[in-house]
C-alpha cells in the first residue's frame, strides 16, 4: 500500500464566507466551491478553497449537532478504498460509510478509535466529482 496523504482539512466557523475572504487575501488560496445546500439547511453557505495541494473546507457553525468551531474533520487521498478498509477492520472501528452523492470531494467518511472524523479519496480533492460521476467513469 503507498502512503496515504492528507489533502483535505475542514473548519467550522461563524462566518465561513468572511473567514474564506480571510485565506484567500492573507495566503492566496483560490476559491473552487461554494455549497448552496448549506445555505438552505443553515443560512449560511461553506466555501471550499485550496492552494493547490491542500483542499480546505470552511463549514457554518450549526446550532444543532455536535461540532464546535475549530477542525471539523481532515481527509487522506489514497490508492485503494478496499486496502484501507480491509486494514480499518482489525481495528474496532466502524467500516467507513460512503459519503452522500452530492458531496464532491470524498467518497467515504471514516472515524479513527477516538472519534476523529476524516474522509477518504481515492479521486483526491482537487477536482469535484459527484458519486453519479465517479460511476460513470468506472464504467
Amino acid at each position: 500500500m503507498g502512503k496515504a496523504t492528507i489533502r483535505h482539512l475542514a473548519i467550522v466557523a461563524k462566518d465561513p464566507e468572511k473567514l474564506a475572504e480571510y485565506y484567500k487575501k492573507v495566503f492566496g488560496m483560490e476559491e473552487v466551491h461554494r455549497d448552496d445546500k448549506t445555505k438552505k439547511e443553515r443560512g449560511k453557505i461553506g466555501v471550499f478553497l485550496t492552494d493547490g495541494y491542500l483542499a480546505l473546507a470552511i463549514l457554518p457553525l450549526r446550532l444543532e449537532g455536535e461540532n464546535g468551531l475549530g477542525i471539523h474533520h481532515f481527509g487522506f487521498h489514497i490508492e485503494s478504498m478496499d486496502e484501507v478498509a480491509g486494514i480499518m477492520d482489525g481495528e474496532d472501528v466502524e467500516a467507513p460509510q460512503m459519503r452522500p452523492g452530492d458531496r464532491p470531494f470524498a467518497e467515504f467518511r471514516g472515524m479513527d478509535p477516538e472519534g476523529n472524523l476524516f474522509d477518504l479519496s481515492e479521486h483526491g480533492y482537487q477536482k469535484l466529482e459527484t458519486n453519479d460521476e465517479r460511476a460513470a467513469l468506472k464504467s
